[in-house]
Protein backbone atom coordinates (compact mmCIF):
# COMPACT_ATOMS: atom_id res chain seq x y z
CA UNK A 1 0.00 0.00 0.00
CA UNK A 2 1.53 3.10 -1.49
CA UNK A 3 0.11 5.32 1.38
CA UNK A 4 -0.70 4.12 5.02
CA UNK A 5 -4.11 4.68 5.77
CA UNK A 6 -3.84 5.97 9.56
CA UNK A 7 -5.30 8.92 11.90
CA UNK A 8 -3.48 12.44 11.42
CA UNK A 9 -3.27 14.79 14.57
CA UNK A 10 -3.02 18.46 13.50
CA UNK A 11 -2.22 20.18 17.01
CA UNK A 12 -2.20 23.76 16.98
CA UNK A 13 0.09 25.87 19.63
CA UNK A 14 -2.46 28.35 21.33
CA UNK A 15 -1.42 31.52 23.69
CA UNK A 16 -2.41 30.71 27.30
CA UNK A 17 -1.96 32.49 30.83
CA UNK A 18 0.01 30.87 32.82
CA UNK A 19 -0.46 31.81 36.87
CA UNK A 20 2.68 31.91 38.75
CA UNK A 21 5.61 30.86 35.73
CA UNK A 22 8.82 32.91 36.54
CA UNK A 23 11.08 33.20 34.17
CA UNK A 24 14.19 31.28 33.61
CA UNK A 25 16.30 33.50 34.99
CA UNK A 26 14.10 33.83 38.34
CA UNK A 27 14.53 31.36 41.66
CA UNK A 28 11.31 29.91 40.42
CA UNK A 29 9.00 27.57 41.85
CA UNK A 30 7.89 23.81 42.50
CA UNK A 31 4.14 24.35 42.59
CA UNK A 32 2.46 26.91 40.14
CA UNK A 33 -1.03 26.67 37.66
CA UNK A 34 -2.53 27.79 34.20
CA UNK A 35 -5.64 28.77 33.66
CA UNK A 36 -7.13 27.31 30.65
CA UNK A 37 -10.58 28.46 31.16
CA UNK A 38 -10.79 30.99 27.82
CA UNK A 39 -7.89 29.16 25.76
CA UNK A 40 -7.92 29.20 22.51
CA UNK A 41 -7.37 25.52 20.80
CA UNK A 42 -7.65 24.54 17.41
CA UNK A 43 -9.05 21.13 16.38
CA UNK A 44 -8.09 19.01 13.91
CA UNK A 45 -7.59 15.07 12.76
CA UNK A 46 -9.47 11.73 12.89
CA UNK A 47 -10.25 11.42 16.20
CA UNK A 48 -9.93 15.25 16.90
CA UNK A 49 -7.37 16.72 19.21
CA UNK A 50 -6.44 20.09 19.98
CA UNK A 51 -3.12 20.91 22.34
CA UNK A 52 -2.00 23.96 24.08
CA UNK A 53 1.60 24.61 24.80
CA UNK A 54 2.82 26.29 27.87
CA UNK A 55 5.56 28.50 28.47
CA UNK A 56 9.02 26.50 30.19
CA UNK A 57 8.73 26.73 33.92
CA UNK A 58 11.87 26.83 35.81
CA UNK A 59 11.70 25.00 38.68
CA UNK A 60 13.02 26.01 42.18
CA UNK A 61 15.19 22.98 42.77
CA UNK A 62 15.98 20.68 40.63
CA UNK A 63 13.19 17.38 39.90
CA UNK A 64 12.65 14.46 37.84
CA UNK A 65 8.77 14.41 37.99
CA UNK A 66 5.54 16.56 37.65
CA UNK A 67 1.53 15.87 38.61
CA UNK A 68 -1.15 17.66 37.78
CA UNK A 69 -4.11 18.72 39.44
CA UNK A 70 -7.23 19.25 36.40
CA UNK A 71 -10.48 21.45 36.80
CA UNK A 72 -12.23 19.98 34.50
CA UNK A 73 -12.32 16.56 32.26
CA UNK A 74 -11.49 15.16 28.83
CA UNK A 75 -7.39 16.48 28.37
CA UNK A 76 -3.81 14.77 29.28
CA UNK A 77 -0.91 16.43 30.23
CA UNK A 78 2.41 15.83 28.91
CA UNK A 79 5.28 17.17 30.80
CA UNK A 80 9.47 17.11 29.54
CA UNK A 81 12.41 18.56 30.93
CA UNK A 82 14.96 20.87 29.59
CA UNK A 83 18.65 19.09 29.37
CA UNK A 84 20.41 21.35 27.13
CA UNK A 85 20.05 24.24 25.35
CA UNK A 86 17.69 22.82 22.78
CA UNK A 87 17.69 19.21 24.21
CA UNK A 88 14.52 17.55 26.15
CA UNK A 89 13.82 14.45 27.77
CA UNK A 90 10.74 12.57 26.18
CA UNK A 91 7.18 13.57 27.23
CA UNK A 92 5.45 11.78 30.05
CA UNK A 93 2.17 12.09 30.74
CA UNK A 94 0.86 13.09 34.53
CA UNK A 95 -1.90 13.48 36.42
CA UNK A 96 -2.66 13.91 40.18
CA UNK A 97 -2.34 10.57 41.26
CA UNK A 98 0.54 9.20 38.80
CA UNK A 99 3.33 12.13 38.34
CA UNK A 100 5.40 12.20 34.94
CA UNK A 101 8.44 10.60 36.17
CA UNK A 102 11.46 12.31 33.42
CA UNK A 103 14.19 10.60 32.79
CA UNK A 104 16.28 12.66 35.09
CA UNK A 105 16.35 15.76 37.55
CA UNK A 106 15.60 18.95 35.76
CA UNK A 107 15.97 22.56 36.41
CA UNK A 108 13.17 23.62 33.62
CA UNK A 109 9.84 21.77 32.43
CA UNK A 110 7.57 22.47 29.91
CA UNK A 111 3.74 21.31 29.90
CA UNK A 112 1.88 20.14 27.00
CA UNK A 113 -2.05 20.08 27.50
CA UNK A 114 -3.87 17.48 24.84
CA UNK A 115 -7.33 17.80 24.21
CA UNK A 116 -9.86 15.44 23.15
CA UNK A 117 -13.40 16.40 22.23
CA UNK A 118 -15.84 17.25 24.95
CA UNK A 119 -13.49 18.49 27.33
CA UNK A 120 -14.12 21.46 29.82
CA UNK A 121 -11.05 22.75 31.85
CA UNK A 122 -10.11 25.74 33.78
CA UNK A 123 -7.40 25.83 36.16
CA UNK A 124 -4.54 23.59 36.16
CA UNK A 125 -2.33 22.79 39.20
CA UNK A 126 0.90 21.55 39.03
CA UNK A 127 3.66 20.35 41.48
CA UNK A 128 7.20 19.29 40.71
CA UNK A 129 8.83 16.57 43.07
CA UNK A 130 11.64 13.73 42.85
CA UNK A 131 10.77 9.84 43.08
CA UNK A 132 13.31 7.17 42.27
CA UNK A 133 13.73 6.40 37.88
CA UNK A 134 16.27 4.96 36.30
CA UNK A 135 17.19 6.95 33.02
CA UNK A 136 16.32 5.81 29.75
CA UNK A 137 18.98 7.35 28.23
CA UNK A 138 22.08 6.18 27.01
CA UNK A 139 25.45 7.44 28.12
CA UNK A 140 27.96 8.60 24.78
CA UNK A 141 25.92 7.08 22.13
CA UNK A 142 23.73 8.08 18.95
CA UNK A 143 20.85 6.71 20.49
CA UNK A 144 18.79 3.25 20.39
CA UNK A 145 18.69 1.77 17.36
CA UNK A 146 15.76 -0.53 15.42
CA UNK A 147 14.67 -2.47 12.64
CA UNK A 148 11.26 -2.06 11.64
CA UNK A 149 9.39 -1.54 8.45
CA UNK A 150 8.47 2.11 6.84
CA UNK A 151 5.46 3.24 4.73
CA UNK A 152 5.54 6.49 2.87
CA UNK A 153 3.54 8.85 4.16
CA UNK A 154 2.02 11.06 1.34
CA UNK A 155 -0.61 13.74 2.50
CA UNK A 156 0.39 16.49 0.54
CA UNK A 157 -1.81 19.33 1.61
CA UNK A 158 -2.49 17.42 5.16
CA UNK A 159 -1.91 18.80 8.64
CA UNK A 160 0.44 16.49 10.79
CA UNK A 161 0.17 16.27 14.18
CA UNK A 162 2.35 19.61 15.01
CA UNK A 163 0.74 22.11 12.75
CA UNK A 164 2.80 21.11 9.84
CA UNK A 165 1.31 21.22 6.59
CA UNK A 166 2.64 19.07 4.47
CA UNK A 167 4.60 20.26 1.65
CA UNK A 168 5.63 17.99 -2.13
CA UNK A 169 8.46 16.05 -1.16
CA UNK A 170 8.93 17.40 2.48
CA UNK A 171 11.09 15.93 5.12
CA UNK A 172 10.20 14.28 8.43
CA UNK A 173 9.14 11.29 9.51
CA UNK A 174 5.94 9.74 11.89
CA UNK A 175 6.46 7.66 14.88
CA UNK A 176 3.55 6.07 16.85
CA UNK A 177 3.53 8.28 20.00
CA UNK A 178 3.29 11.78 21.21
CA UNK A 179 6.37 11.28 23.42
CA UNK A 180 8.96 11.82 20.84
CA UNK A 181 6.72 14.98 18.43
CA UNK A 182 8.72 17.92 18.34
CA UNK A 183 7.10 21.19 17.61
CA UNK A 184 6.17 22.68 14.44
CA UNK A 185 9.95 23.78 12.74
CA UNK A 186 11.64 21.94 15.52
CA UNK A 187 14.23 19.30 15.40
CA UNK A 188 14.60 18.52 19.34
CA UNK A 189 13.12 15.00 18.23
CA UNK A 190 14.84 13.59 15.47
CA UNK A 191 15.69 10.15 14.00
CA UNK A 192 18.71 8.67 12.03
CA UNK A 193 16.47 6.61 9.42
CA UNK A 194 19.05 4.06 7.14
CA UNK A 195 18.18 1.82 4.48
CA UNK A 196 19.58 -1.09 3.30
CA UNK A 197 21.65 0.59 -0.07
CA UNK A 198 23.65 2.20 2.60
CA UNK A 199 21.82 6.12 2.45
CA UNK A 200 20.59 7.87 5.69
CA UNK A 201 18.61 10.76 6.18
CA UNK A 202 18.50 12.87 10.00
CA UNK A 203 14.64 14.30 9.88
CA UNK A 204 12.13 15.39 12.66
CA UNK A 205 9.26 13.72 13.95
CA UNK A 206 6.73 15.90 13.38
CA UNK A 207 3.54 13.21 13.10
CA UNK A 208 2.11 10.48 15.02
CA UNK A 209 1.44 6.93 13.69
CA UNK A 210 1.17 4.94 11.67
CA UNK A 211 -1.68 2.81 13.39
CA UNK A 212 -0.81 3.25 16.87
CA UNK A 213 -1.00 6.65 18.61
CA UNK A 214 0.68 5.93 22.33
CA UNK A 215 3.29 2.92 21.25
CA UNK A 216 6.80 3.83 22.14
CA UNK A 217 8.11 0.83 20.88
CA UNK A 218 11.53 2.13 21.47
CA UNK A 219 11.05 2.50 25.20
CA UNK A 220 11.70 -0.94 27.82
CA UNK A 221 8.72 -2.23 29.24
CA UNK A 222 9.10 -0.28 32.28
CA UNK A 223 7.95 2.84 30.67
CA UNK A 224 6.58 1.52 27.28
CA UNK A 225 3.34 3.73 27.46
CA UNK A 226 1.32 0.33 25.92
CA UNK A 227 1.96 -2.68 24.98
CA UNK A 228 4.28 -3.39 27.46
CA UNK A 229 4.52 -7.46 26.98
CA UNK A 230 6.00 -6.93 23.89
CA UNK A 231 9.57 -7.14 22.90
CA UNK A 232 11.82 -3.62 23.06
CA UNK A 233 11.89 -2.55 20.06
CA UNK A 234 9.19 -4.52 17.94
CA UNK A 235 6.11 -1.83 16.96
CA UNK A 236 3.02 -3.11 18.27
CA UNK A 237 1.45 -2.72 14.43
CA UNK A 238 4.57 -5.18 13.69
CA UNK A 239 3.05 -7.85 16.19
CA UNK A 240 -0.14 -7.67 15.05
CA UNK A 241 0.24 -8.08 11.26
CA UNK A 242 3.18 -10.99 11.57
CA UNK A 243 2.15 -12.75 14.93
CA UNK A 244 -2.06 -12.24 15.09
CA UNK A 245 -1.11 -9.86 18.35
CA UNK A 246 -3.86 -8.18 19.46
CA UNK A 247 -6.14 -9.90 17.65
CA UNK A 248 -4.42 -8.48 14.59
CA UNK A 249 -5.71 -4.78 15.13
CA UNK A 250 -4.57 -1.47 16.35
CA UNK A 251 -5.27 0.60 19.49
CA UNK A 252 -8.14 1.43 17.79
CA UNK A 253 -9.26 -1.83 16.66
CA UNK A 254 -8.37 -1.42 13.13
CA UNK A 255 -6.90 -4.79 11.30
CA UNK A 256 -3.66 -4.11 10.71
CA UNK A 257 -2.93 -4.42 7.01
CA UNK A 258 1.11 -3.96 7.31
CA UNK A 259 3.43 -3.80 9.87
CA UNK A 260 4.86 0.00 9.69
CA UNK A 261 6.38 1.47 12.58
CA UNK A 262 7.58 4.63 10.76
CA UNK A 263 5.59 7.17 8.61
CA UNK A 264 8.66 8.94 6.18
CA UNK A 265 7.30 12.14 4.63
CA UNK A 266 8.34 11.75 0.25
CA UNK A 267 11.41 13.61 0.47
CA UNK A 268 12.51 11.18 2.69
CA UNK A 269 11.53 8.56 1.61
CA UNK A 270 12.68 9.25 -2.57
CA UNK A 271 15.19 11.66 -1.56
CA UNK A 272 16.71 10.95 1.39
CA UNK A 273 16.97 7.42 1.60
CA UNK A 274 16.10 6.67 -2.09
CA UNK A 275 13.49 4.14 -1.59
CA UNK A 276 11.22 2.88 -4.35
CA UNK A 277 8.78 1.21 -2.17
CA UNK A 278 7.48 0.62 1.50
CA UNK A 279 10.50 -1.30 3.16
CA UNK A 280 12.45 -2.34 6.43
CA UNK A 281 15.03 0.67 7.53
CA UNK A 282 17.00 0.97 10.97
CA UNK A 283 15.76 3.91 13.02
CA UNK A 284 18.24 5.58 15.26
CA UNK A 285 15.97 7.55 18.20
CA UNK A 286 18.19 9.96 18.74
CA UNK A 287 17.05 11.90 21.91
CA UNK A 288 17.54 8.66 23.88
CA UNK A 289 21.43 8.87 23.15
CA UNK A 290 23.57 11.32 24.49
CA UNK A 291 26.64 13.49 23.48
CA UNK A 292 27.33 16.85 21.40
CA UNK A 293 24.29 17.81 19.18
CA UNK A 294 24.26 19.70 16.26
CA UNK A 295 21.03 21.30 14.60
CA UNK A 296 20.75 21.91 11.22
CA UNK A 297 20.45 25.33 9.12
CA UNK A 298 19.43 25.21 5.47
CA UNK A 299 16.80 27.92 3.26
CA UNK A 300 14.83 24.56 3.05
CA UNK A 301 16.20 22.26 1.15
CA UNK A 302 17.95 19.72 3.30
CA UNK A 303 21.43 19.79 4.22
CA UNK A 304 23.46 17.33 1.72
CA UNK A 305 25.78 14.29 4.00
CA UNK A 306 28.46 13.36 2.26
CA UNK A 307 30.91 10.28 2.19
CA UNK A 308 33.84 12.95 2.99
CA UNK A 309 35.14 16.31 3.87
CA UNK A 310 34.74 18.01 0.90
CA UNK A 311 31.83 18.79 -1.79
CA UNK A 312 33.15 16.91 -4.48
CA UNK A 313 33.14 13.79 -2.12
CA UNK A 314 29.32 11.44 -3.11
CA UNK A 315 26.18 12.57 -1.27
CA UNK A 316 25.40 9.54 0.82
CA UNK A 317 22.18 11.39 2.20
CA UNK A 318 20.40 14.21 3.67
CA UNK A 319 19.64 16.11 6.93
CA UNK A 320 16.53 17.66 6.60
CA UNK A 321 16.56 21.37 7.68
CA UNK A 322 15.87 21.92 11.94
CA UNK A 323 16.65 18.03 12.04
CA UNK A 324 19.45 17.74 14.98
CA UNK A 325 22.28 15.17 14.29
CA UNK A 326 24.75 13.63 16.85
CA UNK A 327 28.40 14.39 16.33
CA UNK A 328 30.77 11.65 16.91
CA UNK A 329 33.48 13.73 15.94
CA UNK A 330 35.29 16.56 13.95
CA UNK A 331 37.77 17.32 11.39
CA UNK A 332 39.54 19.16 9.16
CA UNK A 333 38.35 19.43 5.09
CA UNK A 334 37.04 22.13 2.29
CA UNK A 335 36.65 25.14 3.43
CA UNK A 336 32.53 25.73 2.67
CA UNK A 337 30.57 29.23 3.05
CA UNK A 338 26.96 28.28 4.25
CA UNK A 339 24.15 29.98 6.59
CA UNK A 340 26.40 29.44 9.58
CA UNK A 341 29.49 31.41 8.36
CA UNK A 342 32.59 30.09 6.50
CA UNK A 343 34.81 27.20 7.73
CA UNK A 344 36.91 24.23 7.47
CA UNK A 345 35.40 21.88 10.08
CA UNK A 346 33.32 19.28 9.24
CA UNK A 347 31.23 16.56 11.45
CA UNK A 348 30.67 13.04 11.54
CA UNK A 349 27.48 12.24 12.36
CA UNK A 350 27.68 8.30 11.18
CA UNK A 351 30.69 6.07 9.86
CA UNK A 352 31.53 7.62 6.56
CA UNK A 353 28.84 10.46 6.88
CA UNK A 354 29.98 13.88 6.91
CA UNK A 355 28.09 17.42 7.47
CA UNK A 356 29.85 20.71 7.11
CA UNK A 357 29.86 22.73 10.14
CA UNK A 358 29.05 25.82 8.00
CA UNK A 359 25.38 24.47 7.93
CA UNK A 360 24.58 23.72 11.41
CA UNK A 361 24.74 25.35 15.06
CA UNK A 362 24.99 24.32 18.27
CA UNK A 363 27.83 21.90 18.44
CA UNK A 364 30.16 21.84 21.86
CA UNK A 365 32.45 19.43 22.95
CA UNK A 366 33.14 17.39 20.24
CA UNK A 367 36.26 15.39 19.89
CA UNK A 368 38.58 15.00 17.15
CA UNK A 369 38.22 12.30 14.71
Amino acid sequence: MGVLMRFLLPLVVAAVSVVGLAPAASAGSDDWSADLSSAAVTWGGSPRMGTVDLAPHQLSSAANAVSASVDGSGVEIDVRGQIGDDEWTEWRTADASSPAALDKAVSVVQVRVVYSPGSSVGLIRFKASSVPVASDVEAMAPGRAYRVYATREGLVGGTTANGHVIKSRDHFVALPSRRGLAGNNSGNYTVQVCASNGRCEWAPVWDVGPWNTKDDYWNPSATREMWKNLPQGKPEAQAAYSEGYNGGKDQYGRKVANPAGIDLADGTFWDGLKLTTNSYVTVTYLWTGSGPLATVHTAADPLNVRSGTSSATSQVGLAANHAQVRVLCQTTGQSVTGSQGTSNIWFRIAAGKYVAKAYVSGVTGATAC
